[in-house]
């Protein structure tokens, strides 16, 4: 395994410290220092490995020798190293989280990206493959990781938490089986169908002339989805005869989304609020999060094609108490015993996107994801006040009965910076500025990142299409809001654009200049 975050000489680089230590020596002697002095770290359960030049190697004896003498500032409570899957800003909201558990001894980012490793919220492993179990697990078992989170869905997907559980190092998250209600939107149907969980009336098709057909009989506006992944972009709203028919022939005839759009799902059209649910589950009881609403249209005043998201907030003032509970009572519980008796028990997080329909003002299921959302993650993260390390653990033991979860009060709210050009083709290496500014706005302000890298000379600059994730809490959601948007106004990047009316649907619009 290469040095870890590093690249250079011996450069173990823990949160909480951003030296580098060239010599085995003194990087002891300052990690457990600063382990006594601000948290208990279960030294024995990481086999630390140092990499570089010769004269930087020493035996595991002198480790051993070399901790002995502090194992008295050391805790006996069960603590746990933790490895986060994924590098964008769900993930950066996760290893922030994780690394304020008060039980979390060290977070490790596989991949990572340069805020988390910046920011001291993890311990970056960019050369670390994600998508070979086998690594993974390798690297658990070297550095005594003690849970695993696997933030992204395709690893899911393709079984890495399968592999782990195999291994046998607790993974929060689903296996291949139970995943395959994000993978497969016809296999979502096909369980609300057989276990009651209101959705939207659907068809699915593999021949476009009949999907088509479909189409015409059932009349505008309608949804038109890819049944596998898609990057949170296979799902068209058509507005018109047409747009379906193109959605139609982009996925079955050109083939614009690969497999994943190899079958298509036809549902109705809902009109009504949208909604994000989030809910913990061990595979046999689920607890929910904190309410989220998510803005997914890339234009303000909702306009435009759907994004992964551009912004969110949290509470979400749709989501009444009634509501959660129906959420909760009619789709979430009845989800998580129908995957039980299918004989692939869900453990993770189960994200559900509801419509609050208008006309009746009850739930439906529009889609479930797998996985925390992003950027609904970063708004959760920043307002949990649990240890978020044990709360996972005991998800993954079955162990959720009789857990609850406090939260800070107030609100929460996020604002997604984008490339220019996103969702469709965009520039990158565009140099961006004023980030530490940003964060200086209030002490709740924090700026995670999602597609950022460093250039030659050290600057970060733009590397994907959703950038940057600018969080703020306030006592009230305005306040949230206009902390928000004050720090991003901070920042620098004429590359870059934003929503300007993120909340708009639960206060009252207030405008913002959009850089650019």
């Amino acid at each position: 395994m290469a040095c870890i975050a590093h690249s250079i000489g011996t450069t173990p680089n823990f949160h909480g410290s951003h030296k580098k230590y060239h010599s085995q020596e003194q990087f002891i002697s300052n990690q457990v220092r600063w382990f006594c002095l601000r948290r208990p770290f279960n030294l024995d359960s990481l086999n630390l490995q140092f990499h570089g030049n010769s004269r930087h190697r020493a035996s595991n004896s002198y480790r051993r020798s070399s901790f002995t003498g502090v194992v008295s500032c050391l805790s006996s409570e069960e603590r746990v190293v933790v490895l986060v899957i994924g590098g964008g800003g769900r993930e950066h909201a996760l290893c922030h989280a994780l690394k304020r558990s008060p039980t979390c001894d060290a977070v490790f980012c596989a991949p990572g990206n340069v805020g988390i490793s910046n920011a001291g919220d993890a311990t970056c492993v960019s050369d670390l493959d994600i998508l070979d179990s086998s690594a993974v697990v390798s690297f658990c078992r070297e550095w005594g990781v003690g849970l695993v989170v696997v933030g992204p869905e395709a690893p899911l997907v393709a079984g890495l938490a399968n592999d782990l559980v195999k291994a046998g190092i607790p993974t929060f998250g689903p296996s291949s089986e139970a995943a395959a209600l994000e993978g497969s939107k016809n296999f979502m149907k096909s369980i609300c169908d057989k276990y009651g969980i209101p959705t939207a009336k659907y068809r699915t098709f593999a021949d476009s002339t009949a999907a088509k057909n479909y189409i015409k009989e059932q009349g505008a506006p309608i949804v038109v989805k890819a049944d596998g992944l898609a990057a949170g972009k296979g799902v068209i709203v058509a507005m018109t005869l047409e747009e379906a028919y193109d959605a139609v022939d982009s996925m079955l005839v050109k083939g614009d989304f690969g497999s994943a759009g190899c079958r298509v799902i036809v549902e109705e059209y809902l009109e009504g609020e949208e909604a994000s649910f989030f809910a913990l589950v061990d595979g046999e009881n689920a607890i929910p999060l904190e309410s989220a609403q998510d803005r997914k249209r890339v234009g303000d005043g909702d306009t435009g094609p759907n994004t992964g998201g551009m912004g969110a907030y949290s509470p979400a003032p749709v989501l009444t108490n009634e509501l959660q509970s129906l959420v909760m009572k009619s789709i979430i519980l009845p989800t998580v015993r129908g995957m039980a008796s299918e004989g692939c028990k869900f453990v993770g997080v189960l994200y559900a996107g509801l419509m609050i329909e208008r006309k009746s003002g009850l739930p439906k299921l529009i889609e479930y994801n797998v996985r925390f959302g992003d950027p609904e993650c970063q708004v959760l993260m920043v307002r949990l006040e649990s240890d978020l390390a044990q709360v996972l653990l005991a998800a993954c033991k079955g162990k959720l009965s009789g857990i609850s979860l406090d939260w800070s009060p107030g609100s929460a709210m996020v604002v997604v910076m984008a490339s220019k050009g996103y969702p469709g083709s965009y520039e990158k290496g565009m140099a961006i500025q004023n980030l530490e500014e940003a964060e200086h706005i209030a002490p709740s302000v924090k700026v995670f990142h999602a597609g950022t890298a460093l250039d030659a000379n050290g600057n970060i600059i733009a590397a994907g299409g959703r950038v940057l994730g600018v969080t703020a809490k306030g006592k009230d959601l305005e306040e949230a809001r206009d902390r928000a948007y004050r720090a991003v106004e901070q920042i620098n990047w004429p590359g870059g654009f934003y929503r300007r009316d993120i909340g708009w649907r639960a206060l009252p619009l207030k405008q913002y200049s959009s850089k650019g």
